[in-house]
């Protein structure tokens, strides 16, 4: 192997698929977990006796909803034969998983890696919203005991990233001057988008008004600034591209990944609150290929808050840093026909909390022109971004059409 060698290349994403997605499924986690598995196998042309990897973001466990079946769970179910598998919460974002199939089918640890994540957050919340999944449940006292950065968190009711992340948000407004009406295009876009895309959550117009009248969750963020918790599942089956000529479409391949954390992994101590982890993976990504922010007909950005959108525009740099909200400002520019149409399904603010997997899925659709209504003006897009993660924890990957 050349030392040189960027070695994701050897992979391609070979299917996709997803199952219903709904506030609330009347189906069991798993169920709708293996519908989106046997989706994405059946969509590469495979048999499910030909997966011979298995990853998975986070595994069980977390909150009440954070996942709707394990690794264990699905290899049993589908009675898999495994050469390698993998699952684990400490990674690079969401698409870590994804990322670490790509490296073991380029390592010849596997042939046809099935990945897939699922969550079941909109019905394990019940009636009592956010607070029913939260650390805390609500109160203002901890209900439990807590160790490493939530012990100092949650005897202050802070257990939710909206509030960790509207630190950074109010760091980046204070030292550029960013509004809430620039951020209120991420949300209005996605809304826009999310109207043409039959598996979204929310499609009902949106205006400024509306957004800016919404009530408040923790400043900046008001309420159509967070992402809609929901039941579904996505999932990919990545395959070593030697391979492209067994399957049913043309491959998309994986021309470069961004993993690099340089600063703390940390939510309140990162060495520059205005940006986050989404700054090292950017950077990383763009050292391993040769094309350039230019060259991207498509961004699928994380939209888990408005703001983590702004920050991965910057560290991707698809605008320079600290001009993220006059970039979005109008709206055009991020539009499907605009010169970096975003966030094309309706992200996480309108399209539900699919949680990183769906920015992947949405990519790969818009690579191979099958979006549809929401399919962007651009003809035959050739280059594609999937970024997830916020915080203390990113990955993102570029894509390319074969």
């Amino acid at each position: 192997m050349d030392a040189n060698e960027i070695i994701e290349r050897r992979a391609c994403i070979s299917g996709i698929g997803q199952s219903d997605i709904a506030r609330r499924l009347d189906a069991s986690p798993l169920e709708f977990t293996l519908d989106a598995c046997l989706a994405a196998i059946e969509d590469a042309g495979l048999r499910v006796e030909e997966i011979d990897g298995l990853s998975t973001y986070p595994g069980m466990g977390g909150p009440a909803g954070f996942s709707g079946a394990g690794a264990i769970d699905v290899h049993d179910a589908l009675r898999l034969e495994l050469d390698w598998y993998d699952s684990g919460i400490e990674t690079a974002g969401q698409l870590g998983s994804v990322i670490k199939a790509c490296l073991a089918v380029a390592a010849g640890l596997a042939t046809h890696v099935l990945c897939f994540r699922s969550v079941w957050e909109g019905s394990a919340q019940g009636k009592k919203g956010r607070s029913g999944v939260m650390p805390g449940g609500g109160s203002s006292k901890p209900t439990r005991v807590s160790s490493g950065f939530m012990e100092w968190t949650l005897p202050f009711s802070a257990p939710s990233a909206a509030i960790w992340v509207s630190m950074f948000a109010q760091r980046h407004f204070h030292l550029f001057g960013t509004t809430r009406e620039q951020m209120a295009q991420i949300a209005i876009n996605a809304r826009t988008n999310a109207a043409l895309n039959p598996k979204a959550i929310y499609t009902e117009p949106m205006t400024l008004d509306d957004y800016l009248g919404a009530r408040m969750i923790s400043e900046p963020f008001g309420l159509f600034d967070c992402d809609v918790p929901c039941d579904g599942a996505t999932a990919f089956v990545v395959s070593r591209i030697e391979r492209a000529g067994d399957l049913r479409h043309t491959p998309i391949r994986v021309e470069a990944v961004g993993t690099a954390l340089h600063g703390r992994p940390s939510w309140d101590q990162f060495d520059d609150l205005s940006t986050m982890a989404t700054r090292d993976a950017g950077a990383h990504l763009w050292r391993r290929t040769d094309l350039k922010p230019t060259d991207v007909d498509v961004a699928e950005l994380y939209d888990g808050f408005s703001f983590l959108t702004l920050s991965w525009l910057e560290a991707l740099r698809l605008c320079p840093v600290g001009e993220s909200g006059p970039f979005v400002e109008s709206g055009k520019r991020i539009a499907r026909d605009g010169e970096l149409p975003l966030n094309t399904h309706g992200g996480q603010l309108s399209g539900g909390r699919l949680h990183g997997y769906s920015f992947l899925h949405e990519a790969v659709v818009q690579l191979r022109g099958e979006g549809g209504a929401r399919q962007i003006a651009k003809a035959n897009p050739q280059v594609a971004l999937a970024a997830a993660g916020g915080g203390n924890t990113c990955g993102c990957m570029l894509l390319t059409r074969e």
